[in-house]
C-alpha cells in the first residue's frame, strides 16, 4: 500500500499525473522527504502531519488519491481516515441533492401542446 512520502509505484486506480514540469503530484509533496511514519494516525503524530500537509501545493490531489483508491490508513491531502469517510458522505448527500432538485425541475416544467 502507498505511504505518502514515498515514491512507491503507481497507485491501483487514480494515476499520478504529471505537471508541466514533468514532475507528478507525489514528487512535489511536502511529505516526499518525511518520515512516513507521521502519516499515520494517532496522537501528536496527526497533528504534526497535518501541519506539514497545510502548506503542500498538492494537498488536493493528495485527498483526492486517497479517496479515489479507499485508502483506510494515515493522512492524506492532510484529513484522517474519518474525516475523508465524512467529506465522502457530504459529497454524496449533495450529488443526490443535485439530481433531486436536477428530477424535481424536470417534473414542474409546464407541458407543451402541439398546436
Amino acid at each position: 500500500m502507498p505511504v505518502p512520502g514515498t515514491r512507491d509505484p503507481a497507485p491501483q486506480q487514480q494515476q499520478h499525473q504529471p505537471s508541466p514540469d514533468g514532475l507528478s503530484w507525489r514528487e512535489q509533496s511536502r511529505c516526499l522527504t518525511e518520515n512516513p511514519e507521521i502519516f499515520f494516525e494517532g496522537g501528536g503524530v496527526t497533528h504534526k502531519a497535518k501541519k506539514i500537509c497545510a502548506g503542500c501545493s498538492v494537498r488536493a490531489q493528495c485527498l483526492e488519491f486517497g479517496l479515489a483508491n479507499d485508502e483506510r490508513f494515515g493522512i492524506w491531502g492532510g484529513l484522517t481516515r474519518g474525516e475523508r469517510r465524512a467529506l465522502l458522505k457530504r459529497r454524496h448527500r449533495t450529488d443526490a441533492g443535485l439530481q433531486d432538485e436536477a428530477a424535481e425541475e424536470g417534473d414542474q416544467e409546464e407541458p407543451r401542446h402541439a398546436g
